[in-house]
């Protein structure tokens, strides 16, 4: 097989030199890169989760007097990410399939040049899965937090719009189409709900996030030889990660990742489903929304009369993304045995993405839902594109007690496509109707027409949604 050419040089240059490793500075990701969970999700806090589960581990033991309280301390004291170098830890980690082999012999190297006697208490009786199954949760903790605190920001921009838009009409649209009138204070309040419905769930995740702890093979038989009781020991090492004790170890029974992987792509399907309205409402031709405004944000290459929606965009591809991703960690159930070859260790990359995705996105939304500009004006004038047909289930309603429904319908399907053809309204055709000579006065038919007084419940589905606890509560 050839080898394939490498990449030209320009012409009077030597090729440049091969680049050091970079770690994923996320030139690829822009919806998360320097975003705050893109940092509670690095390398260096995945390290530091890992060794936060070390000496807590440690420090647990000590309560139950299987440590000495001085070696858990030396421990802890040691358990600093910055000691150690994350690239040679994976490195390392092909020899084993996981990080904590390595990191485990390296923490009791250093724990070792403080305290000789100590180091014998590094990952006491414990096993890989562990240790980085418990990181993974902290991890997750801080991740969702910092996700929950966005999605309120959302929901707290959202109600805004909602209340100021309470009877703001403009078309609804259906099968991409116009179809009866709505409000913008609906729309809102709608996206304001899925966000609600979204945090009401991380919550619960949040809260019944477990650590894990079962030894070698789910039986915590190392633990046990050193004297341990299960329960007690679990309980404590909760105590000490802040996270819930669990009734069983899961090495293989994946219901938290498989929680966490539902949480997430409901939050990115959330999130994505304001973005796809933005993108849809601030199209050229419709114009009823304008994200914010930040010089040079949204400028093409190319065309310079574009200000381009790349807070709804970053939004939609993170969305777009999640739900596979989430579907990995949820196929990963399938985990034979004990312990899996191969299944665990195809969480871990998928998890960490759905976490900075989802987070990037909610830090992203915070801002195109804060300070999106509504166009009632040009909401107006899209209302009248279709000369009032916008109306016609209405006046269906309305005139069927004159005519009968099929009649009704007939005049309307015929009324609507002559406005269409011709431009003139809706009323001025059917005040000409024969079928209506004599039946209603033509006066009647302008307020008929009116869009704004067809707005059926939507003001008060906005005004329940509004009140405190929303319609269905607000978790």
């Amino acid at each position: 097989m050839s080898t394939p050419p490498a990449r030209a040089a320009t012409a009077g240059t030597a090729p440049p030199p091969p680049a050091p490793h970079v770690l994923d500075a996320g030139l690829l990701s822009p919806v998360r890169a320097g975003t705050p969970v893109e940092r509670a999700v690095s390398d260096s806090a995945w390290l530091q989760a890992m060794l936060d589960a070390e000496a807590a581990l440690a420090r647990a033991q000590a309560r139950l007097g299987l440590v000495p309280a001085h070696a858990a301390e030396v421990i802890t004291r040691t358990a600093r990410a910055g000691r150690f170098d994350p690239r040679e830890l994976a490195v390392r980690a092909r020899e084993s399939a996981n990080p904590v082999v390595s990191l485990a012999g390296a923490l009791t190297r250093a724990v070792a040049e403080a305290d000789p006697a100590a180091a014998e208490y590094v990952h006491r009786g414990s096993t890989s899965q562990d240790i980085f199954d418990t990181a993974a949760m902290l991890v997750s903790r801080d991740a969702l937090r910092l996700l929950r605190a966005d999605l309120a920001r959302i929901a707290d921009a959202l109600a805004r719009l909602a209340r100021a838009h309470r009877d703001t009409v403009l078309p609804g649209r259906t099968l991409a189409l116009h179809a009866v009138p709505t409000t913008f204070g609906l729309k809102a309040a709608g996206w304001r709900r899925a966000v609600l419905d979204a945090d009401a769930r991380a919550a619960t995740v949040l809260a019944a996030l477990p650590v894990s702890l079962g030894g070698a093979a789910g039986t915590l038989a190392g633990y046990v030889e050193h004297g341990a009781d299960p329960e007690r020991l679990v309980a404590a090492f909760a105590a000490e990660t802040g996270l819930r004790a669990p009734a069983l170890p899961w090495h293989t029974l994946r219901t938290p990742m498989a929680d966490l992987a539902a949480v997430l792509a409901h939050g990115a399907g959330a999130l994505g489903k304001l973005a796809v309205d933005v993108l849809s409402l601030t199209r050229t031709e419709v114009g009823e929304v304008v994200e914010p405004h930040v010089p040079g944000r949204g400028s093409s290459s190319a065309m310079p009369q574009k200000r381009n929606p790349v807070l709804a965009t970053l939004v939609r591809s993170a969305a777009l993304q999640v739900p596979a991703l989430a579907g990995v960690l949820t196929q990963c159930m399938l985990t034979e045995d004990e312990r899996s070859a191969g299944a665990w260790h195809a969480e871990w990359q998928p998890l960490r993405e759905c976490l900075r995705l989802t987070g990037g996105a909610a830090h992203t939304a915070v801002e195109l839902a804060g300070g999106l500009t509504v166009r009632p004006a040009r909401m107006r004038a899209n209302l009248r594109l279709t000369e009032g047909g916008i109306v016609a289930e209405r006046l269906v309603a309305a005139l069927a007690p004159l005519l009968g429904k099929a009649a009704a319908r007939t005049l309307l399907t015929r009324a609507t496509a002559a406005a269409a053809e011709d431009g003139r309204p809706l009323a001025v055709h059917l005040a000409g109707a024969a079928e209506l000579a004599g039946r209603i006065p033509p006066a009647e038919l302008d307020p008929l027409c009116d869009p704004a007084g067809y707005t059926g419940a939507a003001a008060g589905l906005v005004d329940r949604e509004l009140r405190p606890g929303g319609a269905e509560g607000d978790g």
